[in-house]
């Protein structure tokens, strides 16, 4: 099982290799806002510059998870080939293991562009301790975004998960602080912020690479966010399932 696992994961891999676009929109775009907005405002406070660079790291990072996921297993569904491998013996574990793999791949590349735009043009200091702890926590918060990429793109079209990932993806973004530092934001939005759970990644993010104290509500919210979507992503799953193969 672990060979087929690992054969789907390089078969994707080199899929997305060969279409960039999605790599390259979720890798450039938060390094591009690092040098226009960070670097010049921000990049000779060391916790500022610190904290920004882990917020647009997770920026990229949440756009792989969610647009790229849900983009990723609404075409699938509408292929021959997808269908035909759910009813082969090994069953569709494989290839459902080898998309997830691929993303986390695709993720952690996302996220280099923005490191090293913090490393050379900001002040930005992080220890290799407080780099693998914040590479975790980025990990672990981006798991909400799979479930809801994948929520998406069993329950929509190519067409409309685009749409509906991308109209998803930005408010969310902003809500979190991930383009504009929370105490910052209006006061209306500071008020809903700490109960989306961009927040509560960022938060994560933020205590693992800076030592910025989390906000419990934040983190409270990211477990009950994760727990839905998860409940939701499997109902999308065996909701797909039954339409097709029942």
């Amino acid at each position: 099982m672990s060979n087929l696992v690992l054969a789907h994961t390089r078969f994707l891999m080199i899929e997305q290799i060969r279409v960039p676009i999605g790599l390259l929109a979720s890798s450039l775009f938060p390094a591009i806002s690092m040098l226009a907005f960070v670097v010049p405002f921000a990049g000779q406070d060391v916790q500022g510059a610190t904290t920004a660079t882990a917020s647009l790291m997770f920026f990229g990072a949440m756009s792989a998870a969610l647009i790229g996921l849900s983009n990723a297993v609404s075409q699938d569904r509408e292929r021959s080939w997808s269908p035909y491998l759910r009813t082969l013996p090994a069953g569709p574990f494989p290839r459902f293991a080898g998309r997830i793999l691929s993303t986390l791949a695709v993720m952690l590349i996302s996220v280099i562009p923005v490191l090293v735009v913090g490393a050379l043009f900001t002040v930005a200091a992080i220890t290799p301790a407080r780099l693998l702890l914040g590479l975790g926590a980025l990990v672990t918060g981006v798991v909400p975004f799979m479930l809801m990429g994948l929520f998406v793109g069993f329950v929509m079209t190519a067409k409309a998960a685009m749409a509906v990932s991308q109209l998803l993806f930005f408010p969310m973004a902003i809500l979190g602080g991930l383009l504009l530092p929370p105490q910052i934001l209006p006061e209306f939005v500071q008020v809903v912020s700490p109960y989306v759970p961009t927040r509560g990644a960022a938060e994560l993010i933020w205590w693992a690479t800076a030592g910025v104290s989390p906000n419990a509500v934040s983190l409270i919210m990211l477990a009950v966010w994760t727990v839905l979507l998860a409940a939701g992503a499997v109902w999308a799953y065996r909701r797909d399932e039954g339409r097709r193969f029942s």
